[in-house]
């Protein structure tokens, strides 16, 4: 379950999104609870779904629950680093610049003036 990193975060590690973890920062970016931020207290694997600090809902009974609020529509605002995590972002970010640098280096301008004489 990843969720996309925040801009300042994006070109720091030069990575695009990673899985979300208890005790992450995250901000809301959809639905109904857009702008809200706040840390994740519980990874919820079975339903697909996260919980985080602040948002909640009173049931029936009087009672808090925590809302589940899908990966995909927050943003990681600030990440829990330990060492497993800081290999797989270095993993991450080797593999890119490995495809960037091969990123349109599939023709040279010789083969395409080969093709068209």
């Amino acid at each position: 379950m990843s969720a996309p990193l925040t801009l300042e975060l994006r070109s720091k590690y030069n990575v695009r999104s990673m899985p979300v973890r208890k005790d992450d920062e995250v901000q809301v970016v959809r639905g109904t609870y857009k702008g809200r931020e706040g840390k994740v207290v519980q990874v919820y694997r079975r339903k697909w779904v996260i919980h985080i600090e602040r948002i909640t809902r009173e049931k029936v009974n009087g009672s808090t629950v925590n809302v589940g609020v899908n990966p995909s529509k927050v943003v990681i605002t600030k990440l829990r680093l330990d060492k497993d995590r800081k290999s797989l972002l270095d993993r991450k970010a080797k593999g890119r610049v490995a495809a960037d640098k091969d990123k349109g280096a599939k023709f040279s301008a010789e083969d395409i003036m080969q093709s068209i004489d």
